[in-house]
């Protein structure tokens, strides 16, 4: 997997950094960090909520980012892992409130089988960006442990703007990725998860 594909040439351009600095007077510049980044994390996004979900939660976190671009670390050029970061947090947002949904219905037309209620609920808004039988796998991993993996595998992150990306130290994310995959090499009987979990889309 390239582990530098994050890094680009800013000889001939502003890196994020300054193009945020120059936003906090200048608003409409932080349209150049919606042009850059917004199609790699509306692709990430599709894969774990599918495309229709995925449209909402890219505009969300580039709201939300404007918003906070006054608190950005200038110090950080690339500003994709602090996006994804963004993203991930209203993915699990996202979840939460689905299975706050999910369980206000059940009150009012109870289920025959309550069995699972997580589980089903997290299948049912992953199955879109995940194949078989990867889904029921990935959806038993810890919230921390599957962002860890989902950033790393698919967004292809490293260890180091995972770490940038969620507010953890770096050795979070070498033991969380660690457990998520001793327990998908498990799930899929001895087969290595980093081998399937990544699915045909282009990284253009």
């Amino acid at each position: 997997m390239n582990r530098t594909r994050h890094a680009r040439d800013t000889t001939d351009e502003e890196d994020d950094a300054r193009i945020i600095a120059h936003s906090v007077r200048e608003p409409e510049r932080f349209s150049a960090i919606f042009d850059r980044h917004a199609p790699y994390i509306h692709r990430y996004l599709t894969r774990r909520l599918g495309r229709q979900v995925a449209d909402d939660l890219t505009a969300e976190t580039f709201l939300a980012a404007f918003h906070k671009r006054s608190r950005y670390d200038l110090d950080r050029r690339d500003a994709r892992p602090w996006l994804y970061g963004i993203a991930t947090n209203l993915i699990g947002q996202h979840r939460r409130d689905e299975l706050r949904d999910h369980r206000l219905r059940q009150t009012i037309a109870p289920d025959r089988d309550e069995s699972g209620l997580a589980d089903r609920v997290a299948a049912e808004v992953s199955a879109q960006a995940l194949r078989q039988p990867l889904v029921s796998a990935v959806t038993g991993l810890s919230p921390g442990d599957r962002d860890v993996l989902l950033l790393v595998a698919w967004a292809e992150l490293t260890y180091e703007e995972v770490a940038e990306a969620l507010l953890i130290p770096v050795g979070t994310v070498r033991s969380r990725l660690h457990r998520a995959r001793v327990k998908l090499r498990a799930a899929l009987g001895d087969i290595n998860p980093t081998n399937h979990i990544e699915e045909p889309v282009s990284h253009g």
